[in-house]
């Protein structure tokens, strides 16, 4: 055996298609491409995702439901376990962002009640849930607006 008589086994390669070489071949004239439309011109073959020729697309006419806030994502949420993980004392948004608790691009924060709180916090400018607030009143904390 040598390199140059190397070949791929017989029916692993196909001849690629040589389309609009006449009557002949199979895909002369319109070139595999059938009489007009769309697919048929040159460069327009593709049609955007959604469009359905014409007729009003299923995004526009399903109805509209629900409403999506976008502060939501201005808002990062600090659970109650995460809070007694730090050293007691006070709190603020600025503590939580050096504690890597909230992310680099959030606004503000929102303490929501989950796990357990066991040591005394007082919370300054951080939202809180009603269940949080609760629970760090437990605690002997206090939260401040």
């Amino acid at each position: 055996m040598r390199l140059n008589t190397l070949k791929p086994a017989d029916g692993a390669r196909e001849d690629r298609k040589r389309v609009g070489r006449g009557i002949g071949s199979g895909l002369g004239k319109t070139a595999g491409r059938g009489h007009k439309g769309s697919f048929a011109r040159s460069g327009k073959g593709k049609i955007k995702a959604g469009f359905e020729g014409g007729q009003m697309p299923m995004q526009r006419r399903l109805p509209k439901i629900g409403f999506r806030s976008k502060l939501k994502n201005d808002t990062a949420e600090v659970l109650l376990y995460q809070l007694d993980k730090l050293e007691a004392g006070e709190i603020d948004f600025a503590a939580l962002k050096a504690a890597k608790l909230v992310p680099s691009n959030a606004k503000q924060a929102k303490i929501v009640k989950k796990g357990e709180l066991t040591k005394k916090f007082v919370l300054k400018g951080v939202l809180a849930t009603a269940g949080a607030k609760a629970a760090v009143e437990a605690a002997g904390g206090k939260v401040e607006e």
